[in-house]
């Protein structure tokens, strides 16, 4: 019996076929589109990406209560605070959709009226950013700052500065 070149000592026979129903020509379409698409496996969920980005939001809030006028630093901060409130309102849809599907809607509806703030702000806050309104971003910020207000940083920030070229990002979105 040669296991290297592939003899199994099956002595002529073909290798049984656990799938056979399908036809060799199921099977090599089946190969192809194995071939063109990947398998996507997303690590972290809804969830955990919602605490990321709240967290995010309350270390750029206090990072722009800390800005005495408005510079290029100041504007990405605020940009960043609007394009993350509506990724935590994009979270909270991909959360709630499991739910629906196994019929708790009274459990999905709360959790999106607990959130629906995200959106609001979110793109109040990215209205005032494009028109540089910095009275509106200030009272959005507050109005952010407490809503979040339970959310606790870690001791040592591991986020580093999301908010760099977040005023660019929303520039581009804002002109598609």
């Amino acid at each position: 019996m040669n296991v290297e070149n592939g003899d199994c000592g099956t002595s002529g026979l073909h290798r049984l076929d656990l799938h056979t129903s399908r036809t060799e020509s199921q099977r090599a379409r089946n190969r192809s589109r194995e071939a063109d698409l990947g398998r996507v496996i997303k690590i972290e969920g809804a969830g955990k990406e919602r605490k990321r980005l709240t967290r995010a939001v309350v270390l750029a809030i206090r990072e722009l209560t800390q800005q005495t006028e408005p510079d290029s630093k100041t504007r990405d901060l605020a940009a960043f605070i609007a394009l993350a409130l509506l990724a935590i309102d994009e979270t909270v849809d991909e959360s709630v959709t499991p739910w629906e599907k196994r019929g708790y809607w009274l459990k999905a509806d709360r959790f999106r009226l607990e959130w629906a703030w995200a959106r609001r702000l979110g793109e109040e806050m990215r209205e005032a950013v494009i028109s540089e309104d910095w009275a509106t971003i200030a009272g959005t910020a507050a109005q952010v700052a407490e809503k979040l207000d339970h959310v606790r940083l870690p001791k040592r920030n591991a986020l580093g500065t999301p908010w760099e070229g977040a005023w660019e990002q929303l520039k581009k979105r804002a002109e598609s």
